[in-house]
């Protein structure tokens, strides 16, 4: 499905609250000025209010991207779309997208 391309501004978290970066933005390729995200690197979270051991499994660390775009690709690694679908470590609930840029879109 066509989406809007992620950046370094965009707005991720996890389903806990936490705030989730990129840990390797791509420099090559910006959107608005900013650089975009592909789906190798995780994104690191942090602020996430799961409760840790022996409460529950503990907060959310990483979010592992698992689904990309199909057709735009930025140094051979696919871009993130505003509809794609990460999971958290160590907890497996999904990242969730709230804000993307609005100019570009990708598939």
């Amino acid at each position: 499905m066509p989406g809007f391309l992620l950046n370094v501004g965009s707005t991720v978290i996890c389903a806990h609250g936490g705030q989730a970066k990129p840990t390797m933005p791509n420099p090559r390729v910006k959107v608005m000025g900013m650089p975009v995200t592909t789906q190798g690197p995780p994104y690191a979270i942090a602020g996430c209010a799961n409760p840790p051991p022996p409460v529950n499994i503990g907060p959310c660390i990483m979010g592992n991207w698992v689904i990309a775009a199909l057709r735009v690709r930025v140094m051979g690694m696919p871009v993130l779309l505003q509809d794609s679908q990460a999971i958290c470590v160590p907890t497996g609930t999904p990242l969730t997208v709230l804000l993307a840029n609005v100019r570009v879109k990708g598939m």
